[in-house]
């Protein structure tokens, strides 16, 4: 077996030894059984020191791809009888729709994985201390890649994630801007997905006197939305309006579409708001919320959503991983009709 190590690059040495052995290993180039170089071997042909080698050596056998031998080495192992994929999910939140994604995420993956999951809080310096810490511990990485959008913090979540090899990353629910490589993604496309998810039930024909959104400035893709919701509306012909809470007016026509609330303030202060104006909600004033869970199916006598079908994005993602095979999927994105609409 031949081991290349390129000194000249900026990549830890170690790293180059365990990322090419994963890789032979699970792309089939290096086979079950074969033995790997001796320590004294690769140290000297590469002029590095052995202790870089018998790290390297060491993760790879606490990941179970090599065992030692005594007095022989260390060899592959059959990793199609042993050794399930160890993963790393690093959410931004553990939000209801999250557990939507990892309930089906784990799931899928059942027996077949150990799954390890923690949290960035939409904190660069998280991210950057777990890959610090974990980075040759695990075979996969699924992140939700939701930061602020201001281009120094973006410029450092790229750097964040291309320490991860293409092959170990899977992206979830956004598309890092502009990030290059074979790495794996299920995800939305905010400002089209909210276009095209209006389209599949709200035009003129549905009485619609005026759609009236109801948003939180502070949302990391608001603008973007804004700009698909418009888009819409222009194509439609249809009169929108943004605002920050439930309004005073409220007229026979109306569509409210809440981007900011499930089931919190905002939508109790609308419909108490319709409720005071006489007006019967899924007859005069019609609701859409975006996101959809279990209890949009029971609230207000069902709630009429846009949402991604987070159940898929997590089973699509594990996929993958059952697969070995990492690819870019737009995910599912649809308007749920219910009583509301």
């Amino acid at each position: 077996m031949e081991i290349k190590i390129d000194c000249s690059l900026n990549h830890s040495l170690y790293r180059q030894i365990v990322e090419g052995v994963e890789h032979g290993i699970h792309e089939g180039s290096i086979p079950a059984g074969e033995q790997l170089p001796s320590m004294n071997f690769l140290a000297s042909k590469y002029g590095i020191s052995r202790e870089t080698v018998k790290k390297a050596y060491g993760i790879l056998v606490d990941k179970g791809l090599i065992a030692p031998k005594h007095g022989k080495g260390f060899y592959v192992a059959d990793i199609s009888k042993s050794g399930r994929p160890q993963v790393l999910v690093i959410f931004d939140k553990f939000s209801v729709y999250k557990q939507i994604i990892f309930n089906a995420f784990s799931g899928t993956l059942s027996d077949k994985a150990e799954i390890t999951i923690v949290n960035h809080n939409q904190s660069l310096e998280l991210l950057t201390y777990y890959l610090d810490n974990y980075l040759d511990a695990f075979d996969y990485y699924v992140v939700t890649p939701h930061f602020p959008l201001d281009k120094a913090t973006q410029a450092g979540v790229s750097k964040q994630l291309s320490r991860i090899p293409n092959r170990k990353l899977i992206m979830l629910d956004r598309l890092q801007p502009d990030f290059p490589g074979n790495f794996g993604a299920v995800y939305q496309d905010f400002e089209n997905d909210i276009r095209d998810g209006l389209s599949q039930g709200l035009s003129p024909t549905v009485r619609t006197r005026k759609l009236r959104v109801i948003t939180l400035p502070s949302s990391l893709y608001g603008h973007g939305m804004h700009s698909g919701i418009k888009r819409f509306c222009q194509e439609h012909s249809i009169p929108v309006e943004f605002i920050e809470s439930a309004p005073s007016d409220i007229h026979p026509g109306d569509t409210f579409l809440l981007l900011s609330s499930q089931l919190d303030a905002g939508l109790v202060a609308l419909t108490r708001k319709i409720q005071e104006s006489g007006l019967e909600i899924g007859r005069d004033v019609f609701i859409i919320s975006y996101n959809e869970f279990d209890m949009n199916e029971i609230v207000l006598g069902g709630l009429t959503t846009v949402s991604a079908d987070f159940h898929e994005m997590g089973r699509l993602a594990a996929q993958m991983i059952l697969d070995r095979k990492l690819v870019k999927i737009h995910c599912p994105f649809r308007m749920m009709r219910r009583h509301t609409f």
